[in-house]
């Protein structure tokens, strides 16, 4: 062993340690580099670090007997040590993970709870006093050194060291000093970790985001003055401000997505992230992992840890669209977050807070799937605080001249397609059809429209519907429509001719181009002009 002398204490050799770890960005790597350095001088015994953390082990925990809060503990997170005897024997591991100690108990306890340095001298002339370490005779240790492990007047751990040599004066600061430098890394390092898991939470936003944009295109935005929409506008701003559920009720294509949307933008919320999950593409088995996330090993292709959107959606709003798709078994998990705002990854028995407003819509009958044991009552009523109903576009036709003209400007930005021109008879067109595919179906039309415009008159080609009235019976009931005129040939053909004077003398006979009579009659020219030859008409003057 080395003399006195060379185990005196060296304010060069703790300043240069100290220096040496500032570099270091690990917290891991830090704690390592300070016990491999500090146990290469001889008169030290042991060298410990110890972290506040959760209780985990408490029931395997042989200190559980005395720990008053199993709560927390703390964690032996970084050790080494040595014997005086080269076998070794009878000295315990210095850095076993799994070692806990409960607050306020022994000599590490006691420096967690008082957060006050804690120095002992002449230890082997007190043989058998600390009862907890009975490897200290063994080892030879005559001082021991507490540091409470703090930042910003928050007690994080305890740094302990066991020397064979009474501590000198000058050496006790520096273990404060070593502990307080902990304490500054391990706030970075958890700084560190929280900016990581922004940066992944904000990665899967941006990635939600774009599959948002790409779902948005189908509908574009809320628009319209009809006493429909109103109503639902009106729906909005009443639940909006609140935390209510909200459960959006429609058909598809109705722009049930775009309810949810509006409700986030006008809440308290709207600081904060909207995401969507369309439960309808989920697989069954990935409905736990989509929701709530899972650790990395927690089954086959979990290679990695990933958030839910429950955790991707903290302090914002949650979208459940196709709500009835949720298969039976997973919708009282999902009940569990509604009811009691907490959830666990898969695979981790952390549990977490849920801070998100639920907003869910269906186009299906959810009182008939209750009916059929397909849906949880309870889950039902407690998505149907406040119900929107989402009418059709049939019901909406007042909105239809608006709603064309904002998806041709659409789809002429987006295309990058010549602007065409909506004309009246167009727009009557429209009007006149019945959307059973409602707004999506408006807006592929209306898209398909401008590509073949080329920037002239819009012509859409409807497809015949079965809401299309009924071809003539020919055997009509004796009768039926005895009191009705009607027209001979000649007669129809001497009013279409009349008809089409006036359109070409409203336009000017112009018949080509905006306002034209082609236009105006809801005809290509080509087939204006084939009429006018076949019944002689021509420009007065020419």
């Amino acid at each position: 062993m080395e003399s006195n002398s060379d185990n005196r204490f060296d304010p060069n050799f703790a300043t240069h340690l100290l220096l040496a770890i500032a570099h270091e960005q690990s917290l891991e790597h830090l704690l390592q580099k300070l016990i491999r350095a500090v146990m290469e001088r001889t008169d030290m015994a042991c060298v410990q670090v110890w972290l506040v953390d959760k209780g985990d082990l408490c029931f395997v925990c042989p200190q559980r007997p005395k720990c008053p809060d199993q709560t927390r503990c703390l964690h032996l997170v970084a050790g080494g040590g040595k014997s005086c005897s080269k076998s070794g024997a009878g000295v315990p591991r210095f850095d076993d993970p799994k070692t806990r100690v409960p607050l306020g108990v022994g000599l590490v306890g006691k420096v967690a709870v008082s957060g006050q340095q804690l120095i002992l001298r002449g230890l082997n002339e007190r043989p058998g006093e600390l009862t907890e370490y009975d490897w200290l005779e063994q080892a030879q240790v005559r001082g021991f050194s507490g540091s409470p492990i703090t930042f910003k007047g928050e007690v994080l751990g305890v740094t302990t060291a066991f020397v064979r040599e009474d501590l000198p004066d000058e050496a006790i600061p520096w273990g404060q000093i070593f502990a307080d430098h902990i304490g500054a890394a391990i706030a970075n390092a958890r700084a560190f970790e929280e900016i990581q898991r922004l940066k992944a939470q904000l990665e899967l936003q941006n990635a939600y985001l774009q599959e948002e944009v790409v779902e948005a295109k189908a509908f574009g935005v809320l628009v319209g003055q009809s006493a429909a929409l109103r109503q639902i506008i009106s729906q909005i701003d009443l639940v909006a401000p609140t935390d209510a559920s909200v459960l959006i009720l429609g058909e598809t294509g109705t722009g049930k997505d775009l309810v949810a949307h509006e409700i986030h933008r006008r809440s308290p919320r709207r600081d904060n992230p909207l995401v969507r999950v369309n439960c309808a593409s989920i697989p069954k088995d990935l409905f736990e992992s989509e929701f709530f996330g899972h650790v990395k090993g927690a089954f086959t292709g979990a290679i990695k840890d990933r958030a839910g959107r429950f955790e991707m959606a903290e302090s914002g709003t949650l979208f459940l669209d196709e709500i009835g798709e949720v298969p039976l078994e997973m919708q009282s998990k999902l009940l569990r977050v509604l009811q009691e705002k907490r959830y666990e990854r898969v695979g981790d028995d952390r549990t977490r807070h849920a801070n998100v407003r639920i907003i869910a819509a269906t186009n299906r009958d959810l009182k008939k799937a209750v009916a059929a044991g397909r849906f949880r009552e309870d889950l039902y009523y407690r998505l149907y605080v406040f119900p929107i109903q989402v009418t059709t576009l049939k019901e909406r036709k007042d909105d239809i001249p608006l709603l064309a003209k904002h998806f041709v400007e659409l789809s002429v930005k987006e295309l990058r397609c010549p602007k065409p021109r909506l004309t009246q008879a167009a727009v009557a067109q429209l009007q006149n059809y019945d959307w059973p595919g409602n707004i999506r179906e408006l807006r592929n039309l209306v898209e398909r429209a401008v590509i073949l415009a080329r920037g002239g008159p819009l012509h859409f080609d409807l497809p015949v519907t079965d809401s299309a009235p009924p071809p003539p019976s020919s055997t009509p009931h004796p009768g039926a429509n005895a009191g009705l005129e009607f027209l001979t040939e000649a007669e129809m053909q001497r009013r279409e001719r009349e008809n089409l004077i006036v359109i070409l003398e409203r336009a000017g006979w112009k018949i080509k181009g905006a306002d034209g009579a082609a236009e105006l009659l809801g005809v290509k020219p080509t087939t204006l002009l084939s009429r006018m030859k076949k019944m002689g008409l021509k420009r007065p003057g020419n």
